[in-house]
């Protein structure tokens, strides 16, 4: 349990809400490379990005994109421990000291300094084209967002449909959901009270669309509280996220269900190992549907 946890799309959007109020109006004075991360910080940037205005920061799953006025986007990754540090000049010219493991650095017109920190130098801040970013292979093959049009129960039946992997697989792979991750696919299951080792394909249009609808309310609700924090997350103020208290069955191996309080056949939140990964459940509420998916 004590494992790094990957910033999953709460915690995503949760920096980028602090991103956009710092980036909003502003415009890139320089900025400073100090080493390269997963990929290589293009060489040109600086010349790509200095000068120009921000237009607009959005999310792709769990990808950042700042958009610049008549120039390119930033493609920004957090990777398994990487976060946004904002820091607000009282000065015009006063000293910046970056953080260790402060990769990149951008200065913006009013002195704030935007810099992105990652230890573990999994994340990446690339720049791609305006108007074909989804065309870059990072972000070519990605499934639906669950908060963007084209995530609903139809699309999630089409891509789970004839699939033997596990229901819980499935929906880690960003392929077919962008954004999730193993914290949030087991509260989503938990809810929709599907156990995260059937198979795909067992999943009747019913369970599919509960699947759909409990998605993004799940994630409102991490959102709302800032992302879980489990060891390093953190947002763009340096806050930890909340939710982690609010999980119903993540962590919570041997604990009472939430759901079943004082119920004889329920004994508790179980756990159970699959690619590697833990997932929680119920064993009353999300019972294997055959043998075969037991």
């Amino acid at each position: 349990m004590s494992a790094p946890k990957m910033p999953e799309l709460p915690e995503v959007e949760t920096i980028l809400i602090g991103l956009r109020a710092a980036l909003d109006g502003r415009r890139i004075i320089s900025t400073e490379v100090r080493s390269d991360l997963r990929w290589p910080v293009p060489d040109d940037l600086s010349i790509r990005a200095d000068g120009k205005k921000i237009r607009a920061a959005t999310r792709l799953g769990k990808y950042m994109l700042i958009a610049l006025m008549r120039g390119p986007t930033l493609l920004i990754h957090l990777g398994m421990s990487g976060r946004i540090r904002i820091t607000q000049s009282r000065r015009k010219g006063a000293a910046y000291l970056p953080l260790r493991h402060e990769h990149v650095t951008l200065t913006l017109d009013d002195g704030t300094r935007v810099g992105l920190v990652d230890p573990r130098r999994f994340g990446c801040f690339l720049l791609l084209d305006s108007g074909r970013e989804r065309e870059h292979p990072l972000l070519a093959k990605l499934g639906a967002d669950p908060f963007l049009p084209g995530f609903d129960a139809p699309y999630l039946v089409a891509r789970l449909m004839g699939k033997r992997s596990p229901i819980k697989t499935m929906l880690l792979d960003q392929h077919v959901v962008a954004g999730l991750g193993n914290i949030y696919v087991s509260e989503i299951l938990f809810r929709a009270r599907i156990n995260p080792e059937r198979r795909a394909a067992s999943l009747v249009v019913d369970e599919v669309t509960r699947i759909a609808e409990v998605t993004p309310a799940v994630l409102r609700e991490a959102i709302g509280a800032g992302g879980s924090t489990l060891r390093d997350y953190v947002d763009s103020e340096g806050k930890p996220g909340a939710f982690q208290e609010l999980h119903q069955v993540y962590g919570r191996e041997g604990e009472p269900c939430p759901e079943c309080p004082g119920y004889p056949a329920c004994h508790g939140i179980r756990r159970v190992v699959q690619a590697g990964r833990s997932s929680f459940y119920c064993p009353r509420l999300q019972p294997p549907l055959s043998l075969e998916d037991a």
